[in-house]
């Protein structure tokens, strides 16, 4: 399985707010599985309010079919083989190379954590990051 990082912070940063990305920032993400691939999207909490607003974002940009439920707090992937597996929030120091991901979303539950440190290690994104899970 091939892990995937999405971080909407330099969208968010650089071209939304016109701002230089922080050397320290917080917020959500959610985790998601499509064939043999893991999609972490982390969105800093200025981008998305909900974890449903980032998956909005995230299938509008891959150009997935999805809509909120009824009640508007869930967005939901309508598209084949794609898995909503969790959220949670996260902190990210660039300054220390530290990731730390921690708690749940109300909407989707716990994000997966099993090997998630060793294969957040392996990515292009965070190699050499302390990845701390809580």
């Amino acid at each position: 399985m091939k892990t995937i990082i999405v971080n909407y912070a330099e969208l968010y940063y650089l071209k939304i707010s016109f701002q230089s990305l922080p050397d320290k920032y917080s917020g959500k993400f959610v985790q998601l599985s499509h064939n043999d691939n893991e999609y972490l999207v982390f969105a800093p909490k200025e981008f998305a309010k909900y974890h449903s607003n980032i998956l909005e974002h995230f299938s509008k940009e891959m150009n997935l079919v999805g809509n909120y439920d009824t009640q508007n707090k869930r967005y939901d992937i309508l598209e084949p083989e794609w898995y909503i597996l969790g959220g949670g929030k996260f902190e990210i120091d660039r300054i220390k190379k530290e990731l730390k991901l921690y708690d749940d979303s109300m909407a989707y539950g716990r994000f997966n954590d099993k090997g998630l440190k060793e294969r957040l290690q392996n990515t292009e994104e965070f190699y050499g990051y302390t990845i701390l899970i809580e």
